[in-house]
């Protein structure tokens, strides 16, 4: 399956959420391949920390995409507006697209425009479109996350999944140390909030 991790707004975790779900499903003894398509390059920089510290499992990485050539069971591609060529390539051969969104009017507006995009591709099948709360408030009296939640769910063809990743900081430590934030602290919140996400994601 090839799924991209995409939005038009930067700073929306697409990075973090893609290495995350990697190192996961490595962990899960499936095969993986990685494509980092932003100009950032943040996806290459992590995982060659990781391959520097020697951290198993390995998590293969490619700067170019190639999609027909590999024989994996699963295919994750990091890509940023910059690349708007390999955006599209990669979108028109995706089965699905995953949207991280943060709680904010800009992130949700960005979003919509997103859906637009998507709507105008020429694809031979329908692509499936999953978006999530990410880096969501952790405070009980902070409602943005819950609000733009509900408005994810105003708009049209797409799967909001319940499960959300919050603004925690093990996210960025281990993200930073080339470790996924299960393996920093497996008993952390984090570790237990990405574990129930990634099982949604996957469900199989």
């Amino acid at each position: 399956m090839i799924t991209v991790i995409a939005n038009l707004k930067g700073g929306s975790g697409k990075s973090t959420v893609t290495f995350n779900l990697a190192v996961w499903l490595c962990s899960q003894q499936k095969t993986v391949q990685t494509y980092d398509l932003d100009p950032q390059a943040t996806l290459i920089d992590v995982i060659q920390v990781r391959k520097e510290e020697g951290y198993q499992p390995t998590v293969p990485v490619k700067a170019r995409y190639s999609t027909t050539k590999d024989k994996v069971d699963e295919v994750l591609v990091d890509i940023g507006t910059a690349n708007s060529k390999a955006m599209d390539k990669a979108l028109k051969e995706a089965d699905r697209v995953i949207i991280p969104v943060p709680p904010s009017q800009a992130d949700i507006w960005s979003t919509q425009r997103f859906l637009y995009r998507l709507a105008s591709l020429k694809r031979e099948t329908p692509l499936e479109v999953i978006t999530f709360i990410n880096r969501a408030d952790t405070h009980a009296a902070v409602k943005e996350s819950d609000q733009a939640e509900e408005a994810l769910q105003q708009l049209p063809a797409i799967k909001v999944l319940s499960q959300r990743l919050c603004q925690r900081t093990n996210y960025r430590r281990s993200f930073s140390e080339g470790l996924a934030v299960f393996e920093l602290e497996p008993s952390s919140k984090a570790a237990k909030e990405f574990l129930q996400f990634a099982e949604a994601v996957y469900p199989a």
